[in-house]
């Protein structure tokens, strides 16, 4: 069925506007049939956060940003699903054209702005498929005119926490004007202990639900240094790396349409990220798993994730390009390695890479 879908629908949105590719996407997907996923393998499974995956593969943010169409991507294999980013009031986000294909890259740049029908609608269709089970996490950010940018983090956690699985406090998307000044020292610590506060005030009524924080692929590594301690000392459960690269590589093909503002994404991004995978895994210790994101486009991808330090990993941008049986092709070759290692769990190898990679030239963006 997904070979099918992706045989017809990838050429049509390739000819479309992207957005409007995306809404068609988004559209077609409400009327998947509601058919049973195959059941992962065994092997695949891993435990993060408190939380037990069945497969480390995700659905990144920015796909399903208003909570549309979670049971549908988990219906296709994802492994877990986040939606968002969400704010608390709607938001059109930045005027349009705003979203960009780099064909010959595999690329995305993106300067949407944190479009979302708000936390109002969100929650609606959260709780209503809140008996539908799966791994559904909320991604949240702050409106762009908001006086209190980390008030609306708190009031985002309270409200979402009893339909979360897990949170993703973002603070890293390049196309919020100021957002990512939130990664910096002391007002990172504020964010996360007024944060980790209210989910904690939320906890009796709504149970314990993992937050995470998704940071930037450019920060410097004394940045990254600064970030590490401050999420360690609040204690959080995890971070997302990373998010798009304001960056723009030199080996990039599609020169002018490079020259569009906004957060690149996809192949060109993944050596970067990667290596912040890295980076950051040596410096957390163990005392929180990784979320890989950023170019992973093959299970070769994947893997170089994982052994990098990813404990799960997340896709979206290569989806356009590869389209959704990219999902299963990468589990496929994940369990065939496996197989081939005599390893019994993918948790054996998170992080074989790390120091290695660390050691290497910084990659040339």
């Amino acid at each position: 069925m997904i070979r099918a879908f992706d045989a017809f629908s990838l050429p049509v949105l390739r000819w479309l506007d992207p957005e409007d590719a995306h809404r068609l996407a988004i559209q077609g997907l409400r009327f998947l049939p509601p058919v049973k996923p195959r059941a992962d393998d065994p092997k695949l499974a891993m435990r993060a956060f408190g939380l037990n995956f069945p497969n480390p593969i995700g659905m990144a943010a920015g796909f399903d940003k208003s909570a549309e169409v979670p049971d549908a991507l988990l219906r296709l294999g994802f492994g877990f699903v986040e939606i968002g980013s969400v704010t608390p009031k709607p938001q059109a986000g930045n005027p349009r054209p705003r979203l960009f294909r780099l064909e010959r890259d595999e690329a995305i740049i993106n300067r949407m702005g944190f479009n979302n029908d708000g936390a109002d609608v969100a929650l609606r269709r959260l709780a209503a498929r809140a008996q539908h089970g799966g791994i559904v996490g909320v991604n949240v950010g702050a409106n762009k005119d908001s006086a209190d940018r980390v008030a609306d983090y708190v009031k985002l956690i309270e409200t979402f926490a009893p339909v979360a699985s897990y949170f993703t406090v973002n603070v890293s998307s390049p196309n919020t004007p100021g957002l990512r000044n939130l990664q910096e020292g002391a007002l990172l610590d504020d964010l996360l202990a007024r944060v980790i506060d209210a989910r904690e005030r939320v906890r009796q009524k709504a149970g314990d639900t993992p937050v995470l924080l998704k940071i930037a692929p450019d920060l410097s590594l004394a940045q990254l240094d600064d970030v590490v301690q401050v999420a360690r000392s609040r204690r959080v459960d995890g971070m997302i790396v990373s998010n798009t690269t304001i960056a723009r590589p030199s080996t990039l093909r599609e020169e002018t349409r490079a020259k569009e503002q906004g957060g690149l994404s996809g192949r060109p991004l993944f050596r970067l990220s990667t290596r912040m995978v890295a980076e950051t895994y040596v410096r957390v210790e163990g005392a929180f798993p990784l979320i890989g994101v950023g170019g992973v486009d093959s299970g070769g991808a994947a893997l170089t994730k994982i052994r990098a330090g990813a404990s799960l990993i997340q896709l979206y941008s290569s989806l356009v390009y590869k389209g959704l049986g990219l999902v299963d092709e990468i589990k496929r070759d994940l369990t065939s390695t496996l197989l081939r290692t005599g390893r019994d769990s993918l948790s054996e190898i998170v992080g074989a890479d790390a120091a290695t990679l660390t050691a290497e030239d910084w990659p040339g963006m």
